[in-house]
C-alpha cells in the first residue's frame, strides 16, 4: 500500500550535486508532505527587514533529499504536486542591482503580504487571488554542484509559476534514487518575475512520486491538465529559447513521430514560448525558457508509454 511521509523544514540542502544522501527513501506511489522555508529562511519578518542585511548563505533552502526506490540513471522521477499550502504572511523585495526598471525605484524595499482564504492582500487597495507554487524543485546532478538559487538540467530554481497544485514534473534521473528536494514556495509570482522575487512564503507541499523507467528528457518536463511543458536554461534568453526549442522538437520527433520540419512548424503555429526568471539585470543568474504544448490526439503527454 502507498505510504504517507513527512519531512520538517529543518531538514534542508543548500545545493544540488552528485553526492546527495537521502534523509528519506520512498516507493513509487508514496506521498511526502514537505515543510518548506521561505526563500530567505525566515530572515525577513517585517518591512523593516531588508535584503541588504541578511545572510546570503541561507538562500533557497530545499527540504530533502528523498530517494525513490528503483530510480536509476536513464529513468524519470515524476513528482506530482497534490497541494501547496502557504502560511498567512509572505513578502516581496526590491534588491539593489536586480530586475527590470530597478533604476526607477528605491531599493532595498520589503513589502509584506497577507494570504488568507485563497486571496493575497498587498495593501488596502490591492487584493488578488493566490497562485501557490514552488520555485526550487530538482534531483541530484551528474557532475557539477549548483546552489539552490541556480537552475539547470537537474531542475533547481526553475521559478515556474505553473508548478502549483496538479502539476506533474518529470525529472531526469542521473543518480540512483534521484534524490529529490523542494523549497522556495511562492503564494504568487508573475511570469517573468521582473523584480526578482514573488510573494516569498513558507508552507507545506504534498508530493506523490512515480517512476517512469527508461525514458527521460534533458531538462525537467511538466505535465498540466491541458498541456505539457519542456524547459531549458541558459545565461541569456535567446540561448535558453533555442535549447528549449530543440528539446521540445526532440520530444515531438522521438516520442510522437513528427519529422523535424513538422516539429518546428508545429511549435510555431500551435505552441507558446514562455520564460520564467527573465528579470535582468540579474548578476550570476540565468534564464529559464519553456514551450507550452497542447494535449492533442497527436501530442497527449510528454512521453509515449505502452
Amino acid at each position: 500500500m502507498p505510504q504517507q511521509h513527512f519531512l520538517p523544514r529543518e531538514q534542508v540542502i543548500w545545493s544540488f550535486g552528485p553526492d546527495l544522501q537521502p534523509v528519506l527513501e520512498v516507493d513509487p506511489g508514496d506521498t511526502v508532505t514537505f515543510q518548506t522555508n521561505d526563500c530567505f529562511t525566515g530572515q525577513i519578518k517585517s518591512e523593516a527587514d531588508v535584503v541588504t542585511e541578511i545572510d546570503f548563505e541561507r538562500l533557497n533552502s530545499a527540504t530533502g533529499p528523498v530517494a525513490v526506490r528503483g530510480a536509476e540513471p536513464g529513468d524519470s522521477v515524476i513528482a506530482e504536486i497534490l497541494d501547496v499550502r502557504p502560511i498567512e504572511f509572505g513578502f516581496a523585495c526590491l534588491i539593489p542591482g536586480f530586475g527590470q526598471l530597478i533604476e526607477h525605484v528605491q531599493a532595498p524595499v520589503t513589502r509584506m503580504f497577507r494570504v488568507e482564504n485563497g486571496w493575497i492582500e498587498m495593501n488596502e487597495h490591492v487584493r488578488f487571488p493566490a497562485r501557490p507554487m514552488v520555485g526550487v524543485v530538482g534531483l541530484a546532478t551528474d557532475g557539477e554542484t549548483l546552489t539552490n538559487g541556480l537552475a539547470g538540467r537537474h531542475g533547481g530554481n526553475l521559478d515556474d509559476h505553473l508548478h502549483g497544485k496538479g502539476a506533474r514534473i518529470y525529472f531526469p534521473v542521473r543518480q540512483p534514487g534521484g534524490m529529490f528536494a523542494v523549497g522556495d514556495m511562492h503564494a504568487s509570482m508573475g511570469d517573468g518575475e521582473i523584480c526578482f522575487t514573488g510573494v516569498e512564503i513558507a508552507g507545506e507541499i504534498d508530493i506523490r512520486f512515480e517512476l517512469l523507467e527508461g525514458k527521460q528528457a534533458t531538462w525537467p518536463v511538466t505535465e498540466l491538465e491541458h498541456a505539457w511543458v519542456p524547459h531549458a536554461t541558459a545565461s541569456d534568453y535567446d540561448e535558453a529559447l533555442k535549447l528549449c526549442t530543440d528539446e521540445a522538437a526532440k520530444l515531438l520527433v522521438d516520442e510522437w513521430g513528427f519529422t523535424p520540419e513538422d516539429a518546428f512548424i508545429f511549435l510555431s503555429v500551435a505552441c507558446d514560448a514562455g520564460v520564467a526568471q527573465a528579470c535582468k539585470p540579474a548578476p550570476g543568474f540565468g534564464t529559464i525558457a519553456r514551450f507550452t504544448i497542447p494535449k492533442l490526439d497527436a501530442t497527449p503527454r510528454p512521453f509515449r508509454v505502452a
